[in-house]
């Protein structure tokens, strides 16, 4: 488990998998995937997250606000399971529920994964990617110190589509 002053990144518990589903099926939270997840669909996630935690040594964690005890989002590390044009890489990630939305939490649960993934786990360098139009995860980025380094298409996205471009970011341990 790890902390900041207002938060606390820790493994996940099935008391999480509630809250955790009502965010992923939240079309506002979900506007920059694909579609909102089902109930089942969140699930599955949720063991994968687990699961890929065991297997890396690291993954994505939940984050629960301090002061409340609740479930905020997520936040973590992941090595993605397709080519990019910067593969083999570490991304980080996060989502946060929308009532968690405006306080700087998901700069400061990224920065506190970033410094896990550099000084526990050795990490050279972490990218962040995201559709081109979100705005809000490119200043979280930006808030964490990562650099802007270039744009792709996503590779498991068909031509055409809306989210098709994307942006990726970039840290160096130093």
């Amino acid at each position: 488990m790890y902390q900041t002053e207002r938060l606390l990144l820790r493994p996940w518990r099935e008391d999480d998998l509630p809250a955790f589903a009502e965010m992923n099926a939240d079309p506002e939270v979900m506007r920059y995937f694909l579609q909102p997840l089902t109930p089942e669909e969140s699930r599955t996630y949720l063991e994968a997250f687990r699961q890929r935690m065991a297997q890396n040594g690291f993954g994505f964690w939940a984050v629960e606000e301090k002061h409340s005890g609740e479930l905020a989002g997520f936040v973590g590390l992941n090595r993605p399971m397709y080519a990019l044009p910067f593969s083999p890489c570490v991304e980080i990630g996060w989502r946060l529920r929308p009532a968690f939305w405006g306080k700087g939490y998901a700069p400061e649960a990224a920065r506190e994964a970033l410094r896990v993934g550099f000084e526990e786990y050795g990490l050279e360098s972490i990218v962040a990617f995201t559709a081109l139009s979100n705005q809000p995860s490119q200043r979280v980025m930006e808030k964490s110190g990562m650099r802007r380094s270039g744009e792709f298409d996503h590779p498991m996205l068909p031509e055409g589509h809306s989210l098709l471009r994307h942006v990726w970011y970039q840290i160096e341990r130093v």
